[in-house]
Parts: C-alpha cells; sequence; structure tokens
C-alpha cells in the first residue's frame, strides 16, 4: 500500500510529540496520589488531636473500673480499642510487609 507523500510527512511531525506525550504520561504515573497525600495528612492530624483524650479516656475508665462502676473487662476493651485506632497505620504496614504489597 502506497502511502500519500503529504501524510508520511505528516507522520514524520507527529512521531516526536507522540513520544514526549509518552514520556509526559510515565511521568506523571510516577507522582504520587493527591488523595493518598491527603488521607496521610487527615490521619497524622486526627491522631494529633485525639491523642490527649485517649489519654484522659483511659485515665476516666480506670477509675470507673477501680471504683467498680464498670467491669474491668470494659476497661480493658476500651484500652485495647485505643491501642488499635493509634497503631492502625503500623498494622496495616505490618500485613502489607507480610504478603510483599
Amino acid at each position: 500500500m502506497q502511502v500519500p507523500q503529504r501524510l508520511n510527512g505528516m507522520t514524520r511531525n507527529v512521531r516526536p510529540l507522540a513520544y514526549l506525550a509518552l514520556l509526559n504520561a510515565h511521568l506523571a504515573v510516577a507522582q504520587t496520589s493527591p488523595f493518598a497525600t491527603g488521607a496521610s495528612a487527615l490521619q497524622t492530624n486526627l491522631l494529633t488531636i485525639l491523642a490527649p483524650v485517649a489519654i484522659i479516656a483511659v485515665m476516666v475508665l480506670g477509675v470507673a473500673a477501680w471504683f467498680n462502676r464498670i467491669s474491668w473487662s470494659w476497661m480493658v476493651g476500651g484500652v485495647a480499642g485505643i491501642v488499635m485506632v493509634f497503631g492502625a497505620s503500623q498494622v496495616v504496614a505490618w500485613i502489607r510487609g507480610l504478603f510483599g504489597v
């Protein structure tokens, strides 16, 4: 099949632009996700704000269990929940490391 000369010249002009577009697409994929950046910042801010609240909650749970207002199992469950909330990122990183993700 014979390609007209005009179309062949246009192909020569477009080919470098196509390579440049592919290079830019590759560089765009290498950037971090804005959602991941925002989620990480939100997590950091929430944990910073909630740290004093968690300390007060552990103190209140301990005093309430000490004076037999709640069961000790509720106190242990509350502390375990606080540990899971604050250790979630480390647990996720550990599990991802186990599976090689």
